[in-house]
This record gives C-alpha cells, sequence and structure tokens, in this order.
C-alpha cells in the first residue's frame, strides 16, 4: 500500500511540475451514490430475498468536494490529480409487512456511514466540450460508524451509534473513470464510477468492496 501511495504523489508532483504555469485549479461538488459488493454480499442478497420483502437493501446517497489540478500534456490530454471528501456507506432495512399488522409500522434499520478522503489521478481527454476519463484512485478512511435504529407505531424504540473506524481497513486502492462536459463559462458537469479494489473488512471476516456513482460540478480558474 505504500508504493501506491507514492506512485500516486510522485504523479501528482510530477505532472505539476512538467506543466509549470499551464496548470489550471478547479473546485469540485456533488451528490454520491454508493454502496458495497463482493461475494459476502452477494450471500446477504439470496437472504434478502428469500426474507420475501421483509428486508431490502439501498446504497447511500451522500455528497462529496473538493479540488482538483488540471495539467494539460497536449491540446487534448491531461492529467488531473485530485484530493475529495466523499460520503459512502450502505443501508440495511427491514419491515414488518405481515398482513392486518400494517398498523405497528415495526421497522428497523442498519446504515454504514464512512467518510473518504479521496485521492485519484485522472488521465482527461477532450474533444470540443465533450470529455472522459479514467485512472487509479487511493482512499483514505477518517471515519465510519454504524446507526442502527428501530421503532413501531410511530415511535423511535431504539437508537444508537457505534464507532466502527477499527473495523475496516484504512486504505482502499481502487479505479475511477467517467465522464463530462466543459460549458463555455467554465462550469464542468460530469458523471464518474469508482470501484474499489482492497477488501473493505479490516479483520478479514467477510469480503467486500466499495462502489460509488457520482455526479458533479466544478469550476475551473
Amino acid at each position: 500500500m505504500k508504493k501506491q501511495i507514492l506512485l500516486l504523489v510522485a504523479i501528482a508532483v510530477t505532472t505539476i511540475s512538467f506543466a509549470q504555469k499551464k496548470t489550471a485549479v478547479g473546485i469540485k461538488a456533488g451528490i454520491s451514490y454508493s454502496g458495497l459488493r463482493g461475494d459476502a454480499m452477494n450471500s446477504l442478497q439470496e437472504i434478502i430475498d428469500f426474507a420475501d420483502g421483509y428486508v431490502s437493501t439501498t446504497n447511500r446517497t451522500g455528497f462529496f468536494a473538493g479540488a482538483n489540478v488540471s495539467v494539460p500534456l497536449t491540446n487534448n490530454i491531461s492529467i488531473e490529480p485530485g484530493l475529495y471528501y466523499s460520503q459512502k456507506g450502505y443501508v440495511l432495512k427491514g419491515e414488518m409487512n405481515v398482513k392486518g399488522l400494517e398498523f405497528l409500522g415495526a421497522n428497523a434499520k442498519a446504515q454504514l456511514n464512512t467518510q473518504y478522503i479521496d485521492l485519484p489521478v485522472l488521465v482527461k481527454a477532450s474533444v470540443g466540450g465533450f470529455q472522459i476519463f479514467g485512472g487509479p484512485q487511493l482512499s483514505y478512511l477518517a471515519k465510519a460508524d454504524l446507526r442502527t435504529t428501530a421503532g413501531a407505531l410511530g415511535f423511535n424504540l431504539y437508537d444508537n451509534k457505534f464507532d466502527a473506524t477499527e473495523e475496516l481497513n484504512k486504505w482502499d486502492a481502487g479505479v475511477a473513470g467517467g465522464i463530462g462536459y466543459q460549458l463555455s463559462n467554465g462550469m464542468n458537469i460530469s458523471a464518474s464510477y469508482e470501484h474499489g479494489l482492497s477488501k473493505l473488512d479490516a479483520n478479514k471476516r467477510f469480503d467486500s468492496y466499495n462502489r460509488s456513482f457520482k455526479i458533479g460540478v466544478d469550476f475551473s480558474f
């Protein structure tokens, strides 16, 4: 993992030094839609399917924000190292949908909330305003908590939050890619997908990986 960190830092420093005054700084923010994938999550989904609608899973909707530096290599190709704060996670919900007892409104939810510092180094190709980009990404886990709630008859009967930071790996190496379009006023709209390659669980009890879709807007200066 140290080699991966040094590689990303070296790429970022080298490209910035190479471009000198040609670099453009961007500020980017947007919405993220994150979940977990892997064999462990597939097994969980089989159990959920067996529950016949009583249990469901959804991705966590969050946000991300940060800055990047666009380093032109040619008229159409650039390298874009960035630094972003990103919210990720997963949601598991259960409801007692028993005929005749709907009035109870019995439900429970477990939500994994993770906060990462993402460091992507992307290669971007531009044709007119259209863009396509991709490259490696290294993510550092800053904070993770698991919140569990339960209720019935409209009352919240249980609400607790557990610190799960030490249960998860601090570093996640992955890849990111997507498409974008730059307007004449300098605003850029993009949609991207991030594919984590490192197992999330630090104790190796289950194999699951981060997956995220992001829609963002950034301004270059």
